[in-house]
């Protein structure tokens, strides 16, 4: 079956940077959109950043300039390199596959935990 799973996550300081990584399996990475969604505590799941198979990204109007996303199929591996990051950027961070070719699921990894405080 399919699994995702993120890494990367901890406590970082304001201003600091992360990099999280999600490796998948039991998919054709390279035909699946991937993305990073985020849900900080009392708030719903919001899209941070997503990645199409070509290559041509999206992001959340937040992050925008601060976070990148990028993909290296060959790893079947997805990165969201977050800088700069701020108080609000605390949340769990998901990665999420969608896939463009049979069967056309769509999943879910459990998550990690990004922490930025002072």
């Amino acid at each position: 079956q399919v699994q995702l799973v993120e890494s990367g996550g901890g406590w970082v300081q304001p201003g600091g940077s992360l990099r999280l990584s999600c490796a998948a399996s039991g998919t054709i990475f390279s035909f699946n959109a991937m993305g990073w969604y985020r849900q900080a505590p009392g708030k719903a799941r919001e899209l941070v950043a997503t990645i199409a198979p070509g290559g041509s990204t999206n992001y959340a109007d937040s992050v925008k300039g601060r976070f990148t996303i990028s993909r290296d199929n060959a790893k079947n591996t997805v990165y969201l390199q977050m800088n700069s990051l701020k108080p609000e950027d605390t949340a769990v961070y998901y990665c999420n596959a969608d896939e463009r070719a049979t069967p056309f699921g769509n999943y879910w990894g459990k998550g990690t935990l990004v922490t930025v405080s002072s």
